[in-house]
């Protein structure tokens, strides 16, 4: 863990000085170096009241760098198809992934299909009809709707035009045959 030069960019961003710092946690300047270099390791009791003084989540300071925030730049997204659907990977981290799926007139996702997880839609642009179990429903621009994915679910564009669906999905097991 790299808890120190964490710390560091903190104190560093918000321009704070050591001293500074020294003075607003009780800490010594010996003890803040030593963290800062990473050659100690402090206590959860330390840790709080450093991050109370940065006024950042304790949490934050005990992440690893692979759980921090991850950009994926526009230039950056993958695409791939699917039963004629073009579909836009906008991120992915861990369980989470983010899809903008586009439906032509009359596509859908093929049959009704399960999988672990949950699912959140939010209709972008046209008309779908979404079906889970005996539950049928048409949305329009503007309409969201979402399910647990183990239940058989089916989306399908029901309008003449195409249909832009914004389709979350968690699951805490991997999703390589969604999409």
């Amino acid at each position: 863990m790299d808890i120190g030069s964490k710390v560091r960019a903190i104190r560093n961003r918000k321009k704070i000085t050591i001293a500074q710092m020294c003075e607003g946690t009780g800490l010594s300047k010996g003890f803040i170096s030593n963290l800062e270099n990473n050659n100690t390791s402090p206590s959860i009791n330390t840790l709080q009241t450093i991050a109370n003084y940065l006024e950042v989540p304790l949490p934050y300071l005990l992440l690893e760098k692979k759980q921090h925030m991850r950009v994926v730049r526009k230039n950056e997204r993958t695409y791939s198809t699917f039963n004629n659907l073009k579909i836009e990977h906008i991120s992915s981290k861990g369980g989470l992934r983010l899809l903008s799926v586009e439906f032509p007139p009359g596509a859908s996702m093929g049959e009704a299909n399960a999988h672990q997880g949950e699912e959140c839609h939010l209709v972008l642009e046209g008309k779908v009809l979404a079906e889970q179990g005996e539950d049928s429903v048409i949305l329009e621009e503007g309409d969201s709707f979402s399910w647990n994915a183990s239940v058989p679910h089916f989306v399908k564009n029901i309008s003449d035009k195409k249909a832009v669906v914004l389709i979350a999905v968690y699951s805490d097991t991997e999703l390589n045959d969604l999409f």
